[in-house]
């Protein structure tokens, strides 16, 4: 079947805070174009602890109303996740009404009157 690779590369300031994010997916002999990335959350599951790691950076040219986009599409994407891995559509809704939530607060989406 192959491998896939992803590269994530960061270079770090003198106070070693991200700098530049660029990452890049290699799907065989594909190219090593990367492309720049303010901010990045990276989470796996340990087989044998059956912990969750953990890796969160971004740059300080990241704004806050930009976290906040990328923080309310990542809790989108983790609703879905969810949903089809457990087909539990139960909890995915209540985990969707507080991503509605947030993104209303956040004013990434327009309240409902």
């Amino acid at each position: 079947m192959g491998n896939n690779r992803i590269i994530i590369d960061t270079e770090l300031d003198e106070n070693k805070y991200p700098k530049e994010i660029k990452w890049s997916a290699k799907n065989g002999a594909n190219s090593e174009d990367f492309s720049n990335s303010k901010a990045f959350f990276l989470s796996m599951f340990d087989k044998e602890t059956r912990d969750t790691i953990e890796l969160d950076l971004w740059t300080k040219e990241m704004q806050v109303i930009e976290m906040d986009r990328f923080v309310f599409q990542t809790l989108n994407s983790i609703v879905n996740m969810y949903h089809r891995a457990t087909k539990n559509t139960e909890l995915a809704n209540e985990m969707q009404s507080f991503v509605r939530y947030f993104g209303e607060k956040t004013e990434i989406l327009k309240r409902n009157k």
